[in-house]
């Protein structure tokens, strides 16, 4: 039998990080994903609270709870997520929780995810999205293009991050490390 090895977005066997200045990008791998919509006379309210969620993000937020983050997508849509070891279980958790409320789709291998810290985070975004991120306050999540690619962009209390599609891992990492190199 052939003996395979998991890679990253990037196409490494661990995570990347990249210390650039005072800029701090770091691959997120250990996350499992699910996309969860909620369905026409549904109500999430008690799938959220299973979850260990207060409430359903409003728009352009994000909440975190028992380790596992919750944000906006669009109208009554969401994207949650939780340590990847649940992989596999954790859609099927997460349409538990929801029951007939809400489609439950596993979006685990869907996205790449970058957390960006240090003192240079806001201008290496503004240069490469048009949101207003010096106004965005921890508990923000916005749908933007960055860099001509769909993303979601949060800011959580740590730092912030970046959300894009798997197959633009590579181009989504090479923006922020070029612009992250012209600030340093």
């Amino acid at each position: 039998m052939t003996d395979l090895t998991p890679l990253t977005p990037l196409g490494g066997t661990s995570a990347r990080v990249d210390k650039i200045g005072t800029l701090t990008i770091t691959e997120i791998t250990d996350r499992a994903l699910a996309s969860l919509m909620q369905r026409k006379g549904g109500d999430v309210t008690s799938g959220f609270a299973a979850l260990g969620f207060d409430a359903a993000p409003g728009t352009m937020t994000m909440t975190e709870a028992k380790g596992s983050m919750a944000w906006w997508m669009g109208p009554d849509q969401w994207m949650v997520d939780a340590p990847l070891a649940q992989a596999g279980a954790w859609a099927k958790q997460v349409k538990g929780a929801m029951g007939e409320a809400a489609s439950v789709t596993d979006q685990t291998e869907g996205f790449c995810r970058f957390d960006i810290s240090g003192s240079k985070s806001i201008d290496l975004l503004q240069r490469l999205c048009g949101l207003d991120v010096e106004t965005m306050d921890p508990g923000s999540a916005q749908r933007t293009q960055l860099h001509h690619m769909a993303c979601v962009v949060m800011r959580t209390e740590a730092g912030w991050t970046v959300l894009g599609a798997h197959s633009s891992a590579g181009s989504l990492h090479h923006a922020l490390t070029e612009v992250a190199v012209g600030l340093a």
